[in-house]
């Protein structure tokens, strides 16, 4: 009987600490087409739409070209949010990057995207 108790908390103290979940507008952004020196900052917003308090751990990149920043305090439930990432417009060519979000939801690991293309 205990066992069963006990398992029945620990479910029900499991689902609870999963109810996180992200929304994103958009999860990839494309830059487009633009310019060499040109602004390479853009915006990800976001919603937890989970039922409890969502932190974001660390995000990391797939290369030192993108630098993310990520929303310092926990989101709440229903609320809106961004993550902002800065991307080198420095170097010409083709570009798609990955952004790794580490974070309490339910899927542990969210990945989004930049890609676009910087001419000269």
């Amino acid at each position: 009987m205990q066992k069963a108790i006990f398992f029945i908390l620990f479910l029900f103290f499991s689902l609870g600490i999963s109810a996180q979940e992200f929304k994103f507008e958009k999860e990839t952004i494309n830059y487009g087409k633009i310019k060499k020196g040109d602004d390479g900052k853009r915006v990800f917003s976001f919603t937890n739409i989970g039922k409890a308090p969502l932190i974001i751990k660390e995000i990391k990149t797939s290369c030192d070209c993108a630098i993310p920043k990520k929303p310092e305090k926990p989101i709440m439930p229903n609320e809106k949010a961004t993550i902002t990432v800065a991307y080198d417009t420095s170097k010409t060519g083709g570009f798609s990057k990955e952004i790794i979000i580490f974070s309490n939801a339910k899927n542990k690991i969210k990945r989004i995207k930049v890609k676009g293309y910087i001419s000269k």
